[in-house]
């Protein structure tokens, strides 16, 4: 090492000063005679030069020793240095002649000094385990953004109200001149109040794969409005009737196909089933002492009690997909909906009779939506969306009904969320109807709980 070899240059230094010395003493002593005593004086200068000899050769060891000491330090910082970032500890004074090969070790690890080359850089600490999962936003639509990891319960109560108001012009006559129009004019406003209750349980099976059932309990209320015109009366007809009862039951599951990052977006599969656990809008009593069809009609055609469900067993399945673009997140659903035709369809009315109705195939339903979620603190997001569904035309025993046409439904959306703790969170969407047929309100209060 280098200290060892200083060490033997200065000793063979010293024994080459002390041999020419001897000889130069012995030349002169010859010369005068005084041999004798000249050796005396060299022993005694060797002797003397040994213990300085000694005392240095100490020196260079405890140096050198303490040089180690500093080594083995510097390469179990180095060791450690991958896990968290030491602070250099406070060197002693006899290590200050250590400094310059510390500070040589220190540029190589950081690949900053001449070997730089030689020796790849260290990591200092640990990097953050990259999240497969998609990112979490305010929810605007049924699918959710967060899949529910393996073993975790999700629990989410939830409140729904709608409001639609429309306007229906009849016309029963006919026209002479476009001008003039003999029968009855009927002008009907009806104003719809919907309130859905429901209970919602998600759990993960994988970290990839979720299942979820929903179960809704509905209160519904109409408002018709309606006054015959032409008749010699102004008296305006109000007819009230709502219904309160368990909704549709729902069964999802969501599978996320594809890991997704940071320049890839995440796609997420989902199917959903809707049962028919709702009150049937064919079991409910109609205005009519005889049959809703043909002459003879009496009371108003409206049916007496709402239902709570469709009536029909529904499958759907969806995309959706979530591309994340710091600070805000892009999303979007593409889904098709299939209404399951029934047979051998009968209607209740009023004197407990049934019309028969035969097969109804209820139109199939497009829908599609899109957005964006934009996260404002750590707690709270925003997001922006709108959905639209393209309702198909209802067949009644293989052709369409008359006056059936295909309704197109759009929805603009806003959405809060805002996370209370570490397992509750806020979710508040307010949703204003573009269409005619859609209600011209919704408003949805939702408090998902982890556990």
């Amino acid at each position: 090492m280098r200290s060892k070899a200083v060490f033997a240059v200065f000793q063979r230094s010293a024994i080459g000063l002390a041999v020419a010395g001897v000889c130069a003493s012995a030349a002169a002593a010859a010369d005068h005679g005084a041999v004798g005593a000249d050796l005396q004086q060299v022993q005694q200068r060797l002797i003397e030069m040994q213990q300085t000899i000694d005392v240095q050769r100490q020196l260079v060891e405890r140096l050198q020793g303490e040089l180690e000491a500093q080594k083995a330090q510097l390469v179990q910082m180095a060791q450690t240095a991958q896990t968290a970032q030491p602070v250099a500890p406070a060197l002693p004074a006899p290590a200050l002649a250590a400094a310059p090969a510390r500070a040589a070790l220190l540029d190589v690890q950081r690949g900053t000094g001449p070997d730089a080359g030689q020796q790849a850089p260290q990591p200092v600490g640990q990097a953050p385990q990259r999240d497969s999962r998609p990112p979490e936003i305010a929810p605007l639509f049924e699918a959710p953004g967060v899949l529910t990891q393996k073993g975790k319960f999700v629990l989410e109560p939830a409140l729904q109200f709608g409001y639609s108001s429309s306007n229906r012009v009849a016309l029963v006559g006919y026209t002479i001149i476009p001008a003039l129009l003999i029968g009855l004019v009927d002008v009907r406003e009806v104003k719809r109040n919907t309130f859905t209750a429901s209970l919602t349980g998600r759990t993960g099976l994988t970290n990839r794969l979720e299942v979820e059932l929903k179960v809704p309990y509905v209160y519904r209320s109409d408002s018709t409005v309606s006054r015959e015109i032409f008749t010699g009366t102004a008296v305006e007809n109000v007819f009230d009737t709502s219904g309160k009862a368990l909704g549709d039951v729902e069964l999802a599951a969501r599978y996320q196909l594809n890991n997704g990052g940071a320049d890839m977006p995440y796609f997420i599969g989902g199917l959903r089933f809707k049962s028919r656990t709702g009150r049937d809008p064919f079991d409910v009593v109609t205005d009519c002492l005889r049959r809703c069809v043909g002459e003879n009609v009496t009371g108003t055609g409206l049916p007496l009690d709402l239902p709570t469900g469709s009536g029909f067993y529904s499958v759907q399945p969806s995309l959706t997909w979530l591309f994340p673009s710091d600070p805000a997140i892009f999303f979007g659903t593409f889904s098709y909906l299939h209404n399951i035709k029934r047979s051998g369809v009968t209607r209740l009315v009023l004197n407990g009779e049934r019309d028969p109705l035969g097969e109804l195939a209820p139109g199939d339903v497009y829908g599609f939506n899109f957005g964006m979620g934009l996260a404002l603190n750590d707690k709270a997001s925003l997001s922006l969306g709108y959905d639209h569904s393209s309702i198909g035309r209802m067949k009644q025993n293989g052709l369409t009904v008359p006056g059936a046409v295909r309704t197109q439904l759009g929805t603009l959306l806003i959405g809060y969320s805002y996370r209370l703790n570490a397992k509750r969170t806020l979710n508040v969407s307010v949703g204003a109807g573009v269409t005619r047929d859609t209600p011209d309100v919704s408003l949805s209060l939702r408090v998902p709980m982890s556990f």
